[in-house]
């Protein structure tokens, strides 16, 4: 059984990436890529087939992730009924998440990335995009991909 992770943010070009290309190396460094599915979408559309922000691409890079690809592109109703989780990088994402998933029989847990990193301060990731803060997101997102993958393990029993 593969287990799909779902990271939303506005445009699919800066957190949501970041956190699918930080929840990926760390998924391949437990040697648990043939058991976990990551991938990410954005709540908006306006970035639609863009690669990820060079300031993502930076500190990803800075980060040792330098194989790490996507074009973005827009959440569908159908990601909630096949990912068993969609997890948001902020309270517009997670409200919107809910909203879209009203009516539907999802599988999906929609949670905040922060609310699996309970020892920081911070509840939402913040946008890099106007203010460039790339690397304290990193920091941020490192944090909660770490905290989903530990209760991921834990519930699989992995």
């Amino acid at each position: 059984m593969t287990i799909n992770v779902l990271f939303v943010c506005t445009g699919n070009i800066c957190r949501s990436p970041m956190a699918e290309a930080v929840f990926d190396h760390l998924v391949a460094q437990e040697g648990l890529s043939d058991r976990i599915y990551s991938d990410s979408a954005g709540t908006d559309s306006y970035h639609n087939g863009d690669s990820p922000h060079h300031g993502t691409m930076r500190v990803l890079k800075a980060q040792g992730i330098t194989s790490y690809e996507h074009i973005s592109r827009r959440l569908t109703r159908s990601d909630l009924i096949n990912f068993d989780y969609a997890i948001a990088m902020d309270e517009d994402h997670y409200h919107a998440l809910h909203s879209m998933a009203h009516n539907l029989n999802i599988k999906s847990k929609i949670a905040l990335l922060l609310d699996y990193a309970p020892h920081l301060a911070e509840r939402e990731v913040p946008d890099p995009y106007y203010n460039n803060k790339f690397d304290h997101v990193y920091e941020l997102v490192e944090a909660g991909c770490r905290g989903l993958l530990a209760v991921i393990r834990k519930q699989q029993g992995w």
